[in-house]
């Protein structure tokens, strides 16, 4: 176990950052830029390097020939801490810092990293990232314009000045509500998180961009039991904010919700397994058409020729009431960002606008292969990776239906509203979903609660399916964090109420 404040590792690295000053570094409304400052002068000294660095590790980058170049330079401090059966069980701090360093020549990549922020260090990496490019070595620029971003996690308290004594209270609260709620509590566990992530990312073409990037999450399992049975469920809440996040009703849903979920599962039902309607709830369901569909239609995928989007751009792929998006401005939702890993400032990306796809997620590589602009998609999980497009927010829109409606239009399904463990096949889209809780849909009316139960289809073919979409769009509250290719990322999903015509449930024989 690793116990370390940002006070001692500010001491130790040596990058004269005051905490006393760092709430005002956050509240500024220019992605951490306290006002009058260049731009990135602040992450120059919280790295250790200057302009004339950056030429010099860009000039090696470019030695034999490439395209082009960037840095990414990343400073991240990870706190978690764990209350299992009323004690800390767990407490460490992480601190990452280090460069990745990527050259492009054609349609090839050369990338490498280092934890070693020296000039030496940095210059070895930026020699090893450049030897896939054959060439004359071309120049670093010599003027780097700071690109403007827009604040959608505006912050005003650090996590450094949460004590780790007021958190383990503050655990040990919802731990304590968490028994109070239901005498048949046998067990509970609180986990809390908190990070601060602070990148600086700049280019051959004199690009740079720089973002503070915070993020909490807080969750709270429970087991019961009754009569020798035992249930277990959970409840989490994540978001790219401060402290202030946790307001009082939040810390009461906690653990209100978590038992609720928890015992419910005694009165609940698996139903058989057939063909049936399906209402997907909204909010959380939303993960269904992040998996099964969202990675479908990020742009490397289709530039492979894996997804079944691939030939489908300006094709009808659902019903013309159903627009999807990607999107990653909403203020403080887990998978917002304020500028991707390539520098590119974020966006609002429409995938699907009434039944049409329109256009893919894309990173730099994908979007100079199909001659469209980036759409500020280009994440990686941390220095140590190169970027790739990814989604970050992902959710239909509402749409022209009451809730009311659709369910009293189904004689015999399901709602599913919990999911937990699936697979999903990328290329095609099939997908195998677990859905932890829901309820029995008969004869119009939403009766007996039903758990154990596995949705089996095919992404794409379930858009075409969806028959309905209320207009009680919501977005995921908890935390996910999407993996692709050996990289997790933060995400979200959402979407509202709907209709899928018919998917195979995997219930009792």
């Amino acid at each position: 176990m690793v116990i370390m404040s940002r006070r001692d590792f500010v001491k130790i690295t040596g990058t004269g950052l005051a905490l006393a000053t760092l709430p005002g570094f956050i509240r500024s409304g220019f992605a951490g830029v306290a006002p009058g400052e260049n731009p990135y002068n602040f992450y120059f000294q919280r790295f250790g390097i200057d302009e004339a660095m950056v030429r010099k590790v860009m000039s090696e980058a470019l030695y034999y020939g490439g395209d082009y170049c960037d840095l990414f330079f990343q400073n991240q401090l990870s706190n978690s801490i764990r209350l299992q059966d009323n004690i800390v069980s767990s407490a460490s701090t992480n601190v990452t810092l280090g460069v990745g360093i990527r050259v492009l020549k054609g349609n090839q990549t050369g990338y490498s990293f280092t934890e070693d922020i020296s000039l030496a260090s940095m210059k070895a990496a930026a020699r090893t990232a450049a030897g896939i490019a054959s060439g004359s070595p071309k120049a670093a620029p010599q003027t780097f314009n700071a690109t403007k971003l827009m604040n959608y996690y505006d912050t005003q308290v650090s996590f450094e000045d949460v004590g780790a004594k007021d958190k383990v209270n503050m655990l040990q609260s919802i731990n304590d509500a968490v028994f109070k709620q239901d005498p048949r509590v046998v067990k509970a566990n609180v986990n809390f998180s908190d990070t601060e992530n602070y990148i600086l990312v700049i280019n051959s073409e004199g690009g740079i961009a720089s973002d503070y990037q915070p993020m909490l999450r807080i969750s709270v399992g429970c087991t019961a039991e009754e009569e020798g049975r035992r249930e277990n469920n959970y409840f989490d809440f994540a978001a790219r904010d401060d402290i202030r996040f946790l307001t009082q009703e939040r810390l009461e849903r906690l653990p209100r919700e978590a038992v609720a979920r928890t015992v419910q599962l005694f009165e609940a039902q698996t139903p058989p397994a057939g063909e049936f309607p399906v209402v997907l709830s909204a909010g959380s369901a939303g993960i269904l058409l992040h998996e099964a569909i969202g990675h479908g239609m990020e742009a490397d995928f289709n530039r492979q020729g894996i997804s079944v989007f691939s030939d489908m751009i300006n094709k009808k792929v659902s019903e013309d009431f159903i627009t999807i998006v990607d999107n990653g401005t909403n203020p403080n939702i887990r998978g917002s960002i304020n500028v991707d890993d390539e520098g590119v400032p974020s966006e609002e990306t429409v995938l699907v606008e009434n039944g049409i796809l329109k256009t893919y997620l894309h990173d730099r590589i994908s979007a100079e292969h199909y001659g469209v602009p980036q759409t500020g998609s280009g994440r990686r999980e941390s220095f140590k990776h190169f970027p790739m497009p990814r989604m970050r927010n992902t959710y239909m829109r509402s749409g022209p239906h009451e809730f009311e409606e659709m369910i009293a239009s189904v004689k015999y399904g399901i709602l599913a509203d919990q999911f937990t463990n699936g697979q999903v096949n990328i290329g095609p889209g099939d997908f195998t979903f677990y859905v932890k809780s829901g309820s029995l849909i008969e004869n119009g009316k939403i009766t007996a609660p039903i758990k154990d139960v596995n949705i089996i289809g095919n992404g794409p073919e379930v858009l075409k399916r969806i028959t309905m979409v209320a207009n009680d769009m919501k977005m995921a509250e908890g935390g996910w964090t999407c993996g692709k290719n050996g990289q997790g990322v933060p995400v979200s999903q959402g979407m509202p109420s709907v209709l899928v015509s018919s998917i195979t449930v995997g219930g009792r024989g």
